[in-house]
């Protein structure tokens, strides 16, 4: 009997998401704010911290990915997101940048812990050609959390009178309610209870090569994808309030909500590659016209624009990976996929925080969207060298 894409494991760890991510977004729009006008520091020091932030949960991912395929996917999952709440503490009280820092890391080795476990166990809890709807679901639940945190902070603000610190508070209780909701979830992956033989006369199972030329593309492109926390700041350099901004910040969550789901069903019959390329063109856009104007209007619109990027992109390339991926490895897959981008983002977070300079044309951003349609082209044109072996990969795995 064909279980349903909708099960048990998927409607739990989507609610699991949209809390901690409540959490999360609730703070980070404020971040900016928090960082140069409460704290004092400057711009590469955003750049540095987001980036630094990613690398470490890039290496947790590693970690994470790999060891869930030996001893189960529920204890990562339940670790890391009771680490991110402890983050999200440490960061709500920091006095310097540095001790944001500290939180963030904090926070981001949770989320390293938890996303490759929990990707795989979305992947062990769905049939393969549902995996698209199935991420594009978890992504759906977890962009609404990331559209109910912003609103809850431009509440606080309006009641505490701009106060960013007593506003940022909020976040520890919906961080606390999705670590929680994780001891609700179910394992559904046991290893086999004969791992040393295996260790000892087996050598390591090698990733097919689509899979690991898939993501070698997919992390080069993302060496462009400078921190959002870096937008953020263009909208409030460009005169938009922090009121407008965190207001900004809910509707692209809103739009990427609303197409989350959408865009999973798409990837779910077209090629994985166009759907990541609708959203990699929406991220493009989105830069170009952020960094080469400061019109309100305009900037509205790119907003707009830019929700569907990670709509096409998040879960789309999370059921990509999954679909090249076999039962065992799974884990490995996803971890090292989510940490190569990881590690991607922290070199981006580093030029494009360093090339910042508060100017009508911000060059970092239109770096970035020429970078994204330069993506665009490499994933169309190397469609044919990525996809060349992948029906015969799938036959072998499934």
């Amino acid at each position: 009997m064909r279980k349903s894409w909708l099960s048990r494991n998927l409607i739990l760890l989507t609610l699991v998401s949209l809390t901690q991510d409540a959490a999360s977004e609730l703070l980070y729009p404020l971040l900016p704010i928090l960082l140069t006008t409460v704290l004092g520091a400057a711009p590469i020091a955003l750049g540095m911290i987001e980036g630094a932030a990613e690398a470490a949960a890039g290496f947790a991912k590693l970690w994470s990915g790999k060891y869930s395929d030996r001893i189960g996917r529920k204890p990562f999952v339940a670790v890391g997101y009771s680490l991110a709440g402890v983050g999200k503490a440490l960061v709500v009280f920091s006095a310097t940048w540095g001790q944001v820092l500290i939180g963030r890391i904090t926070d981001r080795i949770g989320k390293g812990i938890r996303s490759a476990p929990r990707d795989a166990l979305i992947t062990d809890s769905v049939e393969k050609e549902h995996l698209g709807k199935a991420f594009g679901f978890h992504r759906m639940g977890d962009n609404l959390g990331a559209v109910i945190g912003p609103f809850f902070a431009l509440w606080g603000l309006v009641i505490f009178h701009d106060d960013v610190r007593k506003v940022a508070v909020f976040a520890i209780i919906p961080a606390i309610l999705s670590a929680a909701l994780t001891f609700f979830v179910k394992e559904s992956y046991f290893p086999k209870q004969e791992p040393v033989k295996v260790k000892v006369k087996s050598p390591k199972v090698s990733l097919s090569a689509p899979l690991k030329r898939t993501i070698a593309l997919l992390v080069f492109i993302q060496l462009m994808n400078i921190p959002d926390i870096l937008i953020l700041l263009r909208l409030s350099d460009i005169g938009f309030s922090t009121r407008s901004v965190v207001l900004l910040y809910i509707f692209y969550n809103a739009v990427a909500t609303i197409a989350s789901m959408p865009a999973g069903i798409i990837a779910d019959r077209i090629k994985p590659q166009y759907a990541y390329a609708i959203g990699l063109s929406a991220f493009g856009i989105t830069y170009l016209l952020l960094g080469t104007s400061n019109n309100h209007l305009l900037a509205i619109t790119a907003l707009g624009i830019y929700g569907l990027f990670p709509a096409f992109t998040d879960g789309v390339g999370k059921s990509w990976i999954g679909k090249l991926s076999s039962k065992t490895e799974r884990g490995r897959s996803q971890g090292l996929y989510q940490a190569s981008m990881n590690f991607a983002v922290l070199g981006a977070g580093i030029w494009g925080g360093a090339l910042w300079r508060k100017n009508d044309f911000e060059l970092p951003l239109v770096m970035a969207g020429i970078g994204a349609l330069i993506g665009v082209l490499l994933l169309l044109l190397s469609y044919s060298a990525i996809t060349s072996s992948t029906d015969e990969t799938r036959r072998s795995i499934s």
